[in-house]
């Protein structure tokens, strides 16, 4: 059973939210609960704070959980949805680039890291450059 913090990946998109979960998976040697809540309901694209609220759920194994959005409304619709569940100690919306917070996210959460170090870490994200 996985005790680690879990990484709920917010993204309109069904094929980039599944996308981004198998690469941070790899990455965090399959340590770490990550799920996709992307696309809405009928796989179109969108956000569906029935998803989300299922994503934060299935992740949850007691250590919090990191929500990543990609864009716009995925951080109003989860936003709302952690506004719903009241746990804002436990589950945090976490402002960092997608690919690259997700990625420092499951990484660091795969150490057993705390849930303050795991959004730390998807924070820092923001200064990783490329070049």
């Amino acid at each position: 059973m996985r005790t680690s913090v879990g990484i709920v990946l917010v993204s309109h998109s069904p094929r980039l939210g599944a996308g981004v979960a198998e690469l941070a998976e790899q990455l965090g040697g399959g340590a770490v609960a990550v799920v996709a809540a992307a696309g809405t309901e009928d796989g179109q694209l969108g956000t569906s704070a029935e998803l989300i609220e299922a994503a934060v759920r299935q992740v949850d194994s007691g250590a919090g959980v990191v929500v990543l959005p990609d864009l716009g409304s995925a951080v109003l619709t989860a936003r709302a949805v952690l506004i719903e569940l009241g746990e804002p100690e436990q589950v945090v919306l976490v402002d960092a680039p997608f690919v690259e917070g997700a990625v420092a996210a499951v990484v660091t959460a795969s150490t057993g890291a705390a849930l303050a170090e795991v959004v730390r870490s998807a924070h820092e994200a923001w200064q990783a450059r490329k070049f």
